[in-house]
């Protein structure tokens, strides 16, 4: 308990300051901060979530934030000081009691829009402090339940079509008479009536009429659709018939270089084709997913009565670039990395939407002090992705997306103190995505990894351990694997809140295990290709996380991940290859160790490595992250890490077991706190993050760090990076 209170009493005695503080000092005589708004509504069957209340209360708060404070330590010369202050705080919202009023009448009239007539909305008014509280009590008006609903269309081919919808129509007796029932019916069967034909025809067209007289309880509805729309006269009347699809001509700039016959597969209008609002919007997405075309603009023009022509023209994308990537760390021990990355892409290199992606990396770890402490690595990765799903014609895709095929070669190097290793790496897959979710499939992922100059201790070490030796010595990887994503926002830096999920799944050696009776094998048993033993394991990972945004001009974020990962071997494998291991610690991890440098379990650093490697079967991790934004482009953060990896099985140690099992849950848990300063220049986020450990299991009983070490050797980590860390 002592040394739980001994980490916790700092950030007790900040929240106390902070709280002993005003968020009102600033105030004229006569303002007040308005603190709270609240609409209530006494009745419970009221669905608050749809009706969206809360967006119709003119002024809104600013929702609390230590920066609110800051704003308030002001000392009232404007200048100097007080600018400062205001510019990296939060500016207490005045309140202005004519808003409310406004405020009134806003959810007075959404609430008969949603079809509660008469409804009655008064605000109470508290103060406490200089600090106002606004509650918006609802008496919800009558609804009317509609008796009868009837519509007339005009005769001939219209009135078949919409016929057959009318099983579908969302207004039915006994639904409630609203002018946003009205509204969403007209906009779905208006959007059904475009799809079968019936181009220029919208939901302005639809006129709606509703019978209360003689009695107030229910409602009889009839619609109308005519030929004309709602601010128009019948004089401006148009025939209602389907058209179809005339000419159809493609057009690009002259400079790009790029096959027609990808551009007469992608596309889905043709001629002859009925008018399709469908087709349309599936020619717009598969055209924008070639990323070579910036702008894509689909125009229709009519001939006659029956017949409309489509332009296609498309604009230029810049088509090839590089893009740099960079993560640096150093820790107290002294010890140094550096991981750059260079790529280069080109988005039409065989003049068919043809994507190829070259990279090279590096990864270095060093320590100044000893010339001879160090680790290179280095890779070069080739990917081509076509734009079609090879083996099979465009005409089996109908829909908006037309899966890709990736072709992936890669070939990676390590020098490390302890051996050298080589990997070539090949995949071969399709990618595709729907409006918010990815997916990536990979029915073949193929890696041949080689060891040489073992270090004579590390080589004895692993004849120590057998689950060491099998992680560590040559083998073949052959399987499949598959990547799930879904995004609520797909921009690459979201200024809005959103959430993901990932999920990774891979396996291997299945299919050779069939083959068993056929293979050679070595000494230790194991069956071999080339004489080189086949890994056999399955291995999952899942990630959840997300940013909650907030204040002004959603300056503030908070940011969550967790991650839980597992991979287990068998039948041919005793252990997991190195790198499918999990692994914890570094610039987007636990920020309070360097990577590869914590667990698992309750294990001490192993000393078999100079450099830190420490790996294991399982992963849990959770990150929280508190952003906002400073001065110009600086913005600060505030995170919490915790988390740890674990074996399947013990090692042998006793004293500081590995496995899940064996060790103590809680006490297993690595956890920092830290602060960082990013630069956001919109297309680009620089990131320096400081991580302090609050609590590191390999100390054992001392195993809670107190704020003292946090400075000292072995009590923190910096990190450089490119990017939000999540």
């Amino acid at each position: 308990m002592r040394s739980f209170v001994g980490h916790i009493l700092p950030f007790l005695v900040l929240v106390v300051f902070a709280a002993s503080c005003s968020t009102t000092r600033v105030l004229q005589d006569g303002e007040y901060r308005l603190a709270k708004n609240k609409v209530n509504v006494e009745d419970k069957t009221f669905n608050k979530s749809t009706a969206k209340l809360d967006s119709y209360v003119k002024q809104k708060t600013t929702p609390w934030s230590p920066f609110l404070y800051v704003y308030n330590w002001s000392n009232g010369k404007g200048k100097g000081w007080d600018k400062f202050v205001q510019k990296i705080g939060i500016a207490p919202v005045v309140y202005d009691a004519d808003q409310v009023e406004v405020s009134e009448k806003n959810i007075a009239t959404r609430l008969e829009y949603l079809g509660y007539f008469d409804s009655q909305v008064e605000a109470s008014v508290e103060v406490h402090k200089r600090r106002v509280y606004v509650t918006y009590n609802v008496d919800l008006g009558e609804q009317i339940p509609i008796r009868k609903f009837t519509w007339d269309v005009p005769e001939g081919q219209f009135e078949e079509d919409f016929n057959r919808d009318t099983a579908k129509i969302t207004i039915k007796p006994g639904s409630m008479l609203s002018e946003n029932a009205v509204n969403i019916e007209s906009e779905r069967s208006s959007a059904v009536l475009r799809d079968k034909g019936y181009y220029g025809f919208t939901n302005d067209q639809y006129f709606f009429e509703a019978d209360t007289l003689g009695h107030k309880d229910y409602a009889d509805l009839h619609m109308s659709i005519r030929k004309y729309k709602r601010d128009e006269t019948e004089a401006d009347s148009q025939p209602l018939c389907p058209r179809y699809i005339d000419k159809v001509t493609i057009s690009h700039p002259a400079g790009l270089k790029f096959r027609e016959s990808v551009l007469r597969n992608m596309n889905t209008i043709h001629p002859g084709d009925l008018y399709s609002e469908t087709a349309v919007s599936n020619t717009y997405s598969r055209l924008g997913a070639l990323r070579v075309f910036n702008n894509v603009g689909i125009e229709m023009t009519p001939v006659d009565t029956n017949l409309v022509n489509c332009d296609i023209t498309l604009s230029q994308s810049k088509l090839q670039g590089f893009k740099v990537n960079l993560e640096a760390s150093v820790n107290s021990t002294g010890l140094f990395g550096v991981s750059p990355q260079l790529s280069y892409y080109h988005k039409n290199i065989f003049h068919g939407g043809e994507w190829l992606n070259l990279s090279f990396m590096g990864n270095f770890q060093f320590k100044f002090t000893k010339a001879s402490v160090r680790s290179n690595e280095f890779g070069v990765s080739a990917g081509l992705s076509f734009p079609k799903f090879l083996g099979l014609p465009y005409s089996c895709f109908k829909g908006p997306n037309v899966p890709r095929t990736d072709v992936n070669l890669s070939y990676n190097y390590q020098n490390r103190p302890e051996y050298e290793r080589n990997i070539i790496s090949a995949s071969y897959g399709y990618n595709a995505s729907y409006k918010r979710f990815f997916y990536q499939i990979y029915p073949l992922q193929l890696s041949i990894v080689r060891l040489s100059h073992l270090d004579e201790e590390f080589y004895k070490a692993l004849s120590n351990d057998p689950f060491m030796r099998n992680a560590y010595s040559n083998h073949f990887d052959f399987g499949a694997g598959a990547n799930f994503y879904f995004t609520t926002n797909t921009d690459s830096n979201p200024q809005t809140s959103f959430c993901y999920s990932r999920l990774q799944l891979s396996h291997a050696g299945n299919l050779l295990s069939a083959f068993n009776k056929l293979m050679k094998q070595d000494s230790d048993g194991n069956r071999t290709v080339w004489n080189i033993p086949y890994a056999q394991y399955a291995r999952a990972e899942l990630t959840l996380g997300g940013a909650l945004r907030f204040g002004t001009d959603n300056g503030q974020a908070i940011a969550v991940r967790l991650v839980a990962g597992a991979g287990y071997p068998y039948g041919n494998s005793t252990s997991l290859p190195f790198e499918r291991s999990f692994y914890a610690g570094g610039a987007s991890s636990l920020r309070g160790w360097q990577a590869r440098s914590v667990g698992p379990g309750l294990s001490q650093m192993d000393s078999t490595f100079v450099i830190p490697n420490q790996t294991g079967d399982i992963k849990l991790e959770a990150n929280f992250e508190y952003r906002f934004k400073l001065v110009w482009k600086l913005e600060g953060a505030a995170f919490v890490d915790a988390g740890n990896v674990w074996n399947f099985h013990d090692s042998g140690e006793t004293e500081y077991p590995s496995a899940i099992a064996s060790c103590p849950f809680l006490e297993s848990i690595a956890v920092n706190w830290g602060v960082g300063l990013r630069v956001n220049l919109n297309f680009i986020v620089l990131r320096l993050d400081w991580g302090m450990k609050l609590h590191d299991p390999a100390r054992g009983e001392s195993a809670w760090v107190y704020p003292k070490d946090w400075v000292k050797r072995n009590g923190y980590a910096v990190h450089f990076g490119v990017g939000y860390p999540f």
